[in-house]
């Protein structure tokens, strides 16, 4: 009887298991359907339908308009080529343009007027623009610590000065930093903070999906609205595409949370790869901030495995630096409103007495509308004033002509040059690109490790032991150029000893990369690589 209930047990273990693969494969198909529907995949296809029905019918019934509308193209692609190459633009995005145009002219020249005159991504610029002249006010930078930077490390006090005067961040002295090297032990510092609360929440994230992380602070969240605590969340508009439903923020306000989308998405008519909100911040009462690569889903806690071993890193900082993040928050969550906001009421004032240990910390933005490659200013920065080593974690390797030549320089010049990317990469032609240049690399003395247990999604930078990044910013053009980032850049801190225990560490789990391991690839993905890095930029 026992062993028939046992029997009877397992049988039906093995129907629900075989429920549970077949709803998560009807997931996974209505994400992609929606992926492929809500992208501009669905735009460049149509627009090649178009150019195909176009050729076909000059071809046919207009045969004798031929020359003439082939010269037409001609004059039309070769202004537009004009047009692309006297743009004030990195040579990598105007390269794979004119590769587009020239290969397909219809689709290239439509495609990139579409992405050209977009009013929404207009907007968004010159409102950040006139949030920025709103709140300078309360991003002064004191000129004696700058000074006092200066005697410590010229270079550094140049930094601060451009990130001064060019982006509007001043860097600040006593801030502490907690720095955290997996997704899980930010979770559960971020839950003990966020019920520590008495005035203010500000949460800004790239991905959030239901789960056990963000029912979790969504649960503190509820119990601090109903202690009267202000509560913002502002998630960008990529998850209305499969992680919530697209009306959740009405859901979230119903709970007393002011909630929000960043640019949603729409069918089509949105190039949505194009500037998506990709900050991770929360600022707690003015004087607590969080960020780092670490999203609000599962996958980050290593509670759901989707490429092995998820590893991820954060920072905490305490202190005057946390104004930094404050004011940027409010000044994306301003894009979209209309009454003007009491900027007063959520800052902090400025400690008087100076904790000379803790450094300095300069938490910082980048803007796709400011003109200024801010994140790719401190890689390099960092890379070109190293005099030991550059240590570097990082999802995607996908670079321009200045970060390859600027790697290779530093590690011929003898500094000791190490990257950390993931074994089991989260998108394959992302990773098929990235091996393209792993061979130049190394041949200049860059060393590359592969993260064997999983996926890498850290965003870190540190070097000499007296000086590190960690924020949102992956070495891909996606983020140095077209999406909303941020970090901390830290100097003299005591927690830039940790980073760097925690790279070393890291290295413990990885395999070195070898020229010789490349050229046993296999030839699908080696080609597949090589062409993708053609349209690397646009991807």
């Amino acid at each position: 009887m026992a062993a028939s209930f046992c029997q009877l047990e397992k049988a039906n273990d093995k129907r629900e298991g075989k429920r549970e693969n077949r709803m998560e494969v009807k997931k996974k198909t209505k994400k992609g359907i929606f992926h492929i529907v809500f992208s501009r995949t669905a735009l460049v296809f149509l627009l090649l339908i178009f150019q195909v029905v176009l050729l076909f019918e000059m071809f046919t019934s207009l045969v004798k308009y031929a020359p003439v509308m082939y010269l037409l193209l001609l004059i039309l692609g070769s202004a537009v080529v004009i047009y692309i190459i006297n743009r004030k633009e990195n040579p990598a995005f105007k390269m794979s343009w004119i590769l587009f145009v020239m290969a397909i002219p219809i689709v290239g020249m439509l495609f990139y007027l579409f992405t050209r005159v977009q009013i929404g991504t207009r907007f968004i610029g010159k409102r950040l623009q006139d949030l920025s002249l709103e709140t300078k006010p309360y991003m002064e930078q004191d000129e004696e610590i700058i000074e006092d930077l200066r005697v410590s490390k010229p270079a550094n006090a140049n930094l601060a000065h451009y990130m001064s005067r060019q982006a509007g961040y001043p860097i600040k002295r006593n801030t502490s930093v907690k720095y955290f090297p997996l997704g899980e032990d930010k979770f559960e510092q971020l839950k003990t903070e966020l019920r520590q609360a008495k005035k203010f929440i500000f949460m800004e994230y790239f991905i959030v999906e239901q789960g056990i992380m963000w029912d979790s602070i969504l649960e503190i969240l509820e119990e601090k609205v109903k202690e009267g605590v202000e509560v913002r969340f502002m998630y960008d508009g990529m998850c209305c595409i499969a992680l919530l439903p697209y009306h959740y923020p009405e859901t979230l306000q119903e709970k007393g949370i002011k909630c929000k989308m960043f640019s949603p998405i729409k069918p089509i008519l949105s190039t949505h790869q194009n500037n998506r909100d990709h900050r991770k911040i929360c600022v707690i009462d003015g004087h607590t901030a969080f960020t780092g690569g670490i999203n609000l889903a599962d996958e980050y806690i290593n509670q759901k495995e989707r490429f092995g071993h998820w590893k991820d890193t954060a920072v905490m900082i305490k202190g005057d630096a946390v104004q930094n993040f404050t004011i940027m928050f409010l000044q994306m969550w301003n894009v979209t409103e209309h009454q003007k906001e009491d900027y007063e009421k959520y800052l902090t004032p400025v400690q008087e007495e100076l904790r000379r240990e803790l450094g300095y910390v300069l938490p910082y933005g980048d803007s796709p509308f400011d003109n200024e490659n801010i994140g790719e200013q401190v890689y390099l920065h960092i890379l070109n004033h190293a005099k030991k080593y550059v240590h570097i974690m990082t999802p995607y390797l996908i670079l321009d002509n200045e970060m390859v030549t600027n790697l290779t320089y530093a590690a011929k010049s003898g500094i000791e040059v190490i990257i950390i990317m993931p074994h089991i990469p989260d998108k394959w032609y992302a990773f098929a690109v990235a091996k393209t240049y792993y061979e130049e690399l190394i041949e200049a003395g860059v060393q590359i490790y592969e993260y064997t247990p999983g996926f890498v999604h850290a965003k870190v930078f540190v070097s000499d032991d007296d000086t590190a990044t960690v924020g949102t910013i992956n070495l891909d053009y996606r983020s140095l150029y077209l999406h909303f980032e941020c970090g901390t850049f830290i100097y003299n801190n005591p927690v830039v000893w940790n980073i760097e225990k925690d790279f070393q560490e890291t290295l413990k789990k990885c395999q070195k990369v070898s020229v010789m391991d490349l050229r046993t690839r296999g030839t699908v993905m080696t080609v597949a690589g090589r062409v993708l890095r053609l349209i690397a930029p646009l991807m």
